[in-house]
């Protein structure tokens, strides 16, 4: 078991994040018998799986979302595929537009580049 200064050093949160995913209803913690937060392996995992959807721009509701149906069980299957593949598209949009930009990009440093070095050799 982990406590929870442990675990934001391991998924590089704050523990301020940890404990407002907690107040969120995303993830539970377990307590010991002071009501400290405890965090196992499978939470540390849950936890990276949720940093990686927020670093998606994946909105707090969706998660919330998301966590709500896998406690609810195996019946909410589906609903979580979902979820999961509207937001891949989103990711996968973003990456065409990240792409696209860093083309444009590529020659708008191409053109500087140029400039500055043809007014260097006058």
């Amino acid at each position: 078991m982990y406590s929870i200064s442990e675990v934001a050093a391991k998924v590089n949160i704050k523990p301020h994040t940890i404990r407002f995913y907690e107040k969120e209803g995303i993830i539970e913690p377990l307590r010991d018998e002071n009501g400290v937060r405890e965090f196992d392996d499978a939470l540390i995992k849950w936890l990276m799986f949720i940093k990686k959807l927020r670093e998606t721009q994946m909105p707090i509701t969706d998660l919330k979302k998301y966590a709500l149906l896998f406690k609810e069980g195996d019946h909410t299957a589906r609903e979580r595929l979902m979820l999961l593949e509207n937001h891949q598209k989103k990711i996968q949009h973003q990456i065409e537009t990240l792409k696209a930009t860093d083309e444009m990009l590529d020659g708008k440093i191409a053109a500087y580049k140029k400039h500055v070095l043809n007014k260097s050799h006058r």
